[in-house]
């Protein structure tokens, strides 16, 4: 991949708010056209001061920034007719129907998109003589994301883009930002819910106290950590009485009453050798369990390491 496929590069990025406290300390990544990626981090994690700089809403206090070849700052009129952005919270006026508020949106956005058009998107179509103040919150979030694509946008900041919505709503969202994705569109997306990053990002870094504490596709992100397998000890046979651990694969393991579980980086090898000894020794597995790690296990590991060696 070249640098013109990037549309998004951050380095050495930094933030420094009055004090003197820097929200942002020294990251580094790039998004590549026709790709989702995720920035996730817990509460204060900088997430936020990283998204408003790639905006241009505020200028870096060190290092750089481009979207689209441009500093979004002090190139803001290249950069902002090209970008979509869906902020955590609209604020439109409360006394406006949805299609007036959609038009008014529309006079302030270059080649906007026809207000209909923009409202059958997102599922208003039927709501469009309905006024804000009477929206569900999902209904605004949708809104929401109506506005930021008006432009039709080459890259596109969705911030907490399905908060409010059920779940239908939320699965509709999804493939939205699924078919953008694969219509050539890049987006940003931040979001507190985990298995959206894992079901939507092609690759995401996981922030914390102003760094970047993980990055890559999700699946490396995930293999990072072990996988689980549990069960009940067979009736008659103590721990001591499983076949060597290490030889399987398994890293590390601890019992819980009757209950063996394993953790394993090799889940198939590990997996397929504990099911032939048992096959062998004619005893049933009770309460087999055997799961891959996930984006959570990797989100919470991270956060902890990161408290415990900071």
């Amino acid at each position: 991949m070249t640098d013109d496929d990037y549309v998004i590069e951050a380095e050495d990025l930094r933030r420094t708010y009055a004090g003197g406290f820097e929200a942002v300390t020294g990251i580094t990544f790039r998004a590549a056209r026709g790709e989702i990626f995720a920035l996730l981090g817990t509460n204060g994690a900088g997430k936020t001061s990283t998204v408003e700089l790639l905006e241009g809403l505020a200028r870096p206090d060190g290092g750089s920034v481009r979207v689209l070849g441009h500093d979004p700052y002090s190139e803001r009129a290249a950069v902002r007719p090209r970008i979509g952005v869906m902020l955590q919270e609209g604020g439109f006026p409360a006394e406006l129907t949805v299609a007036e508020t959609t038009r008014m949106w529309a006079g302030c956005t270059s080649g906007a998109r026809p207000v209909g058009e923009a409202l059958e998107t997102v599922g208003l179509t039927r709501r469009s003589d309905v006024r804000v103040k009477q929206l569900s919150g999902g209904e605004k979030r949708r809104l929401d994301l109506a506005l930021a694509l008006l432009g039709r946008p080459e890259v596109l900041f969705l911030d907490e883009p399905t908060t409010g919505l059920d779940a239908e709503g939320r699965r509709e969202t999804w493939e939205l930002v699924r078919t953008l994705r694969d219509t050539g569109t890049t987006v940003l997306l931040t979001t507190h819910y985990l298995e959206e990053a894992e079901g939507l990002a092609d690759r995401l870094a996981i922030m914390h106290e102003g760094r970047i504490a993980a990055e890559g596709r999700v699946d490396e992100v995930v293999a990072a950590q072990p996988s689980h397998i549990s069960f009940e000890l067979p009736d008659g046979f103590l721990a001591g009485d499983l076949p060597p651990l290490a030889p399987l694969g398994i890293s590390s393991h601890e019992t819980v009453g009757r209950t063996i579980r394993l953790r394993t980086f090799e889940l198939q090898r590990a997996a397929t050798g504990l099911l032939l000894w048992a096959q062998e020794q004619r005893v049933e597995l009770r309460g087999l369990g055997v799961r891959s790690a996930s984006l959570e296990e990797a989100f919470l590991h991270i956060a902890k390491d990161q408290e415990t060696t900071g």
